[in-house]
């Protein structure tokens, strides 16, 4: 083991216990809890999409396509939360723990992309 190596552990809220190695430059991987979720989250997200698509392409009323429209992007948006969430238990302690100042300011560009 080099000295930018480095072992550590992580208790899930499940009450898993992670432990796993970062070298330096290593970007960090993690096997997030929720990603299933997150992706059926999404796929449910797109069908809305989609159903909304056709709405217009029906012609349907403005003001129904609308109320659809906004529910897929709530729908959008708490995905979103989910992964900042996600992101903010494993790997930004991480980043914390191995000072890897680069994906906490990876962090904080995301949110400002996402939060305007």
């Amino acid at each position: 083991m080099n000295d930018h190596e480095n072992s550590h552990t992580h208790l899930a809220s499940d009450g898993t216990i992670y432990t796993h190695k970062h070298t330096e430059g290593h970007e960090h991987k993690h096997c997030h809890q929720n990603t299933k979720a997150v992706l059926n989250r999404l796929s449910r997200a797109l069908g809305h999409l989609e159903s909304v698509k056709r709405m217009v392409e029906e012609g349907k009323d403005c003001s129904e396509v609308l109320i659809q429209l906004s529910a897929v992007i709530s729908a959008l948006n708490n995905t979103g939360k989910v992964i900042l969430k996600d992101h903010l238990e494993h790997c930004i302690v991480d980043a914390v723990e191995s000072g890897d100042e680069e994906a906490i300011e990876n962090l904080n560009k995301a949110i400002d992309s996402f939060i305007k």
